[in-house]
């Protein structure tokens, strides 16, 4: 049996490589990592994350939620690694980032039916199977090679945003407390309270700081989902208000009130000593970045570990190139995944690695390929980045918006919410029986 060539060691090439070798399948795993690096990875270890260390809500009402129960329900890697190394985050599912990277590298590295190869792909192979996982940092050749195979294929690009890191002993906790919004899960969010002439300096001085230099940019072509704070905050003086600084569920213990403003900082290791500013993603120069938020009260004496950086990122016009299997349409032995294809978030891309993984090995093992269709948070967004009837294609988190609807009506967006998450769940189980 031929290898199966798997582009790239994130997330979603890590997770389609575990799907096909725990089916027997071999698998050649090319990781150009550390040979090269991208301008915003770090650490040569498999599976990085870089924009934030949460996987976002782990409630099954919200779509991201039942996302990583379906994906858990089906033997991901990824989520094994992650609920493996979870640090608290309240109602969301956050990780220490080394440990998770380390863990996917392991498990990787030593499954018997996995080769890796270091070393940059330049162009993709010209027979087998592949999936191409190569991120939304694909390298110019690799790109400039993928333009060239499907030339009717536009790519498009987008930048996004890295929040900054601070020390938790530079923090000021006279001026800040610990607690989760409506005192849900463990208090484990750092808040940091604003009046309103503290907000009003701080907003004033954000939209005037001045930026990192990135060409191409402008504040049209940013994706919404990972927007940068100063673009945010000149929209108007009140949308961080409604945005990242909301303090909606956040009664200040010194008062008993909500303050104007807050600003969460959110643990990115397990030790706690290392702490992210929420929603802060930024490309303002390094020097400005220190200036500004350290108008924050409880920021005023921090001590930065890393500053927030801007990069590139590319993704493909997927719906007039990919099927709902992330297989290319008129050369189905070649599959994509991850970023690359127009799935925004962390989690959605370790989905496109699964189903491209799995559909990669029933079409080796001569199986068909159960059905993926919007009944399910995965097959909804795999339905999504392959629908040619959308006019003008964008990155997607995963939402109930791209999920079959009930068809009948339940009060209460929370409890509609539920009832979607048990028939996708329901829906998965009769899956897992096909696979």
């Amino acid at each position: 049996m031929e290898p199966v060539i798997v582009i790239g060691a994130g997330l979603a090439g890590s997770e389609a490589a575990w799907q096909l070798a725990r089916r027997g399948i071999p698998v050649t795993l090319r990781e150009m990592k550390p040979q090269k690096m991208t301008p915003a990875h770090h650490s040569p270890s498999f599976g990085e994350l870089v924009c934030s260390n949460s996987l976002r809500s782990d409630q099954l009402e919200n779509a991201v939620g039942l996302l990583k129960e379906e994906l858990r329900r089906c033997g991901s890697l990824i989520m094994a690694c992650a609920d493996a190394h979870r640090v608290e985050a309240g109602g969301a599912l956050a990780v220490d980032r080394h440990a998770f990277s380390e863990a996917i590298t392991e498990k990787i590295r030593s499954h018997p039916k996995i080769t890796v190869v270091e070393g940059e792909v330049t162009d993709l192979p010209a027979e087998g199977q592949v999936i191409v996982a190569s991120g939304p940092l694909t390298s110019d050749p690799l790109a400039e090679a993928i333009a060239r195979r499907y030339p009717q294929n536009g790519y498009l690009h987008f930048f996004d945003a890295a929040a900054p890191l601070v020390t938790f002993d530079s923090v000021d906790m006279e001026s800040a407390w610990f607690a989760s919004r409506y005192d849900r899960g463990t208090p484990d969010y750092i808040n940091c309270p604003m009046t309103e002439e503290e907000y009003d300096a701080f907003w004033t001085e954000l939209c005037a700081a001045q930026e990192a230099e990135v060409h191409g940019f402008e504040d049209k072509h940013v994706f919404e989902g990972c927007m940068p704070v100063e673009v945010m905050a000149r929209r108007g003086k009140q949308t961080l208000c409604y945005g990242p600084l909301k303090p909606r569920g956040l009664n200040d213990p010194k008062t008993g009130k909500e303050p104007f403003a807050v600003v969460q900082l959110r643990r990115d290791n397990a030790d706690g000593t290392i702490y992210n500013l929420v929603g802060f993603q930024t490309h303002l120069k390094w020097p400005e970045q220190r200036r500004v938020f350290s108008m924050i009260p409880a920021l005023r004496n921090a001590e930065f570990v890393r500053y927030g950086v801007m990069h590139r990122n590319t993704y493909l016009d997927s719906p007039r190139l990919l099927d709902r299997y992330y297989r290319v349409k008129k050369e189905p032995r070649v599959c994509f995944a991850g970023q690359i294809t127009g799935v925004e978030g962390y989690v959605e891309s370790t989905a496109s690695g699964w189903v491209a993984g799995v559909a990669t090995a029933m079409d080796v093992l001569g199986k068909p390929m159960p059905t993926l269709d919007r009944l399910t948070a995965t097959g909804a967004l795999a339905t999504y980045i392959s629908d040619h009837t959308v006019a003008k294609f964008q990155p997607m988190n995963v939402n109930f918006g791209i999920i079959e609807p009930l068809g009948y009506k339940i009060k209460g967006k929370r409890e509609k919410n539920t009832k979607i998450s048990e028939r996708a769940l329901e829906q998965i189980e009769k899956l897992k029986g096909e696979l």
